[in-house]
């Protein structure tokens, strides 16, 4: 069996499919709400998008928990308490994962053949997803051979670079597919129609996101033209900046243009409330409740030193 090395890069591997997974369905999403046949679409068809836009946004940023608590948390280093930190989350994301899913299938069976149509392709997609990813947890067996909570393994250099660049990747497909969203987006005459500010907003969020992939892809610029391919600590330490740094600017970039698709969605008065709630809770998971978690793991090593 693999130990805790293994584990810890697999499950980010495994993560890593999770985001790709859903990197297609978060840049559908948001375009959706631009196409010309979105005013067509009854209250019941852009609720339901919405859902499915939330529910994805709900996946991806939980997904990106996994890298703020390793690079914060851990500082890089494979742990126990990480890897079922990662396990929990991974099973979490499957339930909104699997709604937005199944709240998109509904919309294309609406648009295809009714409404008969649509609660079958969204009911028989969501128990298909349910069944698949949460029916082998049922095996009594699952929990044999868990780490325990407080193990830890002397993590190389070589692992570290491996882990935090694979992390990266973890980051990456989020900020791709909401650039190709506000890149595609400005060529379309629906968004001509947003009042200036509103177009501002996407321009200040296009901002965003286009710097935090500029930052992601520095690693491997630096790691190529500084190290030259070298493994250095310098490296490592450089790379957990960078994603640190990327996710605090993919914040606003997803934040900003939720406030533009709600606004696009007709709902005006609660567009901006619900898009600064969401950087806030964002903020807060990635950073406010990971620097807690250190300080309380830091007063609790120099508890036991004493």
């Amino acid at each position: 069996m693999p130990g805790l090395r293994g584990k810890v890069k697999n499950a980010l591997d495994e993560s890593r499919m999770l985001v790709l997974g859903a990197q297609v369905l978060l840049g559908f999403e948001y375009r959706s709400f631009f196409e010309p046949a979105f005013e067509k679409l009854g209250p019941a068809e852009r609720a339901l998008h919405l859902a499915a836009l939330f529910a994805l946004l709900t996946t991806i940023s939980a997904l990106f928990l996994i890298a703020s608590r390793h690079r914060i948390v851990e500082n890089g280093r494979d742990t126990g308490r990480f890897h079922r930190f990662t396990m929990l989350v991974m099973r979490s994301v499957l339930l909104p994962f699997a709604l937005g899913l199944g709240f998109d299938m509904a919309t294309a069976g609406q648009r295809i053949g009714g409404p008969w149509v649509a609660a079958a392709a969204g009911t028989l997609t969501l128990m298909a997803a349910l069944g698949f990813w949460y029916g082998p947890f049922a095996l009594r067996d699952r929990q044999q051979h868990e780490e325990p909570e407080d193990a830890m393994e002397d993590t190389p250099l070589e692992q570290r670079i491996v882990e935090v660049l694979t992390e990266a990747r973890v980051l990456l497909p989020g900020a791709q597919a909401l650039l190709g969203f506000q890149l595609a987006i400005v060529l379309m005459e629906t968004f001509e129609k947003l009042p200036a500010p509103v177009r501002v907003v996407h321009l200040v969020s296009l901002g965003f996101v286009a710097l935090a992939t500029i930052v992601l892809m520095a690693s491997p610029a630096y790691h190529r033209i500084v190290e030259r391919g070298r493994d250095t600590k310098r490296f490592h330490d450089f790379a957990s900046r960078m994603v640190l740094l990327a996710l605090a600017l993919l914040g606003p970039g997803f934040c900003g243009d939720l406030y533009v698709v709600l606004f696009r969605a007709g709902y005006t008065h609660a567009a901006l409330p619900v898009a600064a709630s969401a950087l806030i809770a964002l903020y807060a998971a990635w950073f406010g409740a990971m620097f807690w978690l250190r300080r309380r793991r830091t007063g609790r090593l120099e508890a036991r030193a004493a």
